[in-house]
């Protein structure tokens, strides 16, 4: 599959959607992009997001649960500038 595409003055571009889906870009998140002689490759970034880490670490020890609709009353300013 081939289409046209433009550069900006900024050096963006637009991956039409034909592209985008015969690639299998379905979601938008971090990719590779690296030079091979003169062409330019994109491919689908391989490993987690860090939202894929959510729940997996537990706090050690013992702490307080905190109401999150009055967070913040738990930080303290006195050490801010």
């Amino acid at each position: 599959m081939e289409v046209t595409a433009t550069i900006t003055p900024k050096f963006q571009i637009h991956l039409p959607v034909a592209i985008r889906t015969k690639a299998g870009f379905i979601h938008h998140g971090p990719v590779v992009i690296r030079a091979d002689g003169g062409r330019i490759i994109i491919e689908k970034k391989r490993g987690k997001s860090i939202l894929d880490l959510a729940g997996k670490y537990k706090a050690r020890g013992k702490h307080p649960k905190i109401d999150l609709a009055n967070i913040r009353d738990y930080i303290d300013y006195g050490n801010l500038p």
